[in-house]
């Protein structure tokens, strides 16, 4: 079930501490896609979000999606440390609603180019207008069964073969519908599907990922070889369907 960010003209899935399921804009408003043509140190990235905004005319709480990279995989600890500071950003820009963390989330460490520090890629936010159906951001996902953050969670923990990769993407495929479902949204608002992992994906890309979204296959994916923010995990996804695309 969706929640409001009144605030930010948008909905959103509930997730977990670190970040939401996803975002859709209300009626009104579109959700805008940004990508930084050189990323930035994440905590200067905000700072450029924040000019960003205010140059459209938005309040911070428009602010709905970020998309960062790190420099390594992390433990599930590292992992749990940085989200505390990443938490505590968002607390002092009055994002969280009563604790529940709104903005959708995708962090994955490049394999060729990964930067010194935690930067900031992407970012997306609200603005009024659309395109008279649903634009929206689904948050990154690994091959986790649960939302516990444990290795208990994943599947086929510790394999990479073919097979278990295949299963992984599988698994993942399924939670992007499920997401994109929950936001009141279907495979043809799909503008753009990203795949990221260090392993090969030939073997299973056509049935198992383009076979399964539908109208979205003809856009096909982006593959960024980047492993998930885990080291324990081998494989993300995420989506979104925008009307709206800028570079910064």
């Amino acid at each position: 079930m969706r929640s409001s960010c009144v605030k930010g003209n948008y909905e959103f899935l509930p997730g977990i501490a670190p970040f939401s399921s996803g975002v859709v804009a209300v009626s009104g408003y579109q959700v805008v896609h940004v990508t930084l043509r050189r990323p930035k140190p994440y905590k200067q990235g905000f700072e450029l979000i924040d000019a960003h905004l205010g140059a459209e005319g938005r309040p911070r709480q428009a602010l709905c999606a970020i998309e960062l990279r790190i420099g390594q995989a992390l433990s599930f600890d590292g992992f749990a440390s940085f989200n505390e500071g990443y938490r505590a950003l968002l607390t002092e820009w009055n994002i969280l609603i009563d604790g529940v963390n709104p903005i959708a989330r995708t962090n994955v460490a490049p394999v060729v180019g990964a930067p010194a520090e935690p930067s900031l890629y992407g970012f997306a936010y609200t603005a009024p207008g659309g395109p008279g159906i649903p634009t929206f951001v689904v948050a990154g996902s690994g091959e986790m069964q649960d939302r516990s953050l444990e290795a208990g969670g994943i599947v086929r923990a510790g394999e990479t073969s073919p097979a278990a990769m295949k299963e992984k993407a599988a698994f993942v495929v399924g939670v992007m519908r499920d997401r994109l479902h929950g936001l009141g949204a279907d495979w043809p608002d799909v503008t753009a599907i990203n795949v990221y992992t260090a392993q090969p994906i030939d073997s299973f890309l056509a049935d198992t990922i383009l076979r399964q979204v539908g109208a979205a296959a003809i856009h096909g994916v982006t593959w960024h070889l980047s492993r998930p923010p885990v080291a324990d995990l081998a494989f993300e996804m995420d989506m979104r369907g925008v009307a709206r695309r800028l570079f910064v």
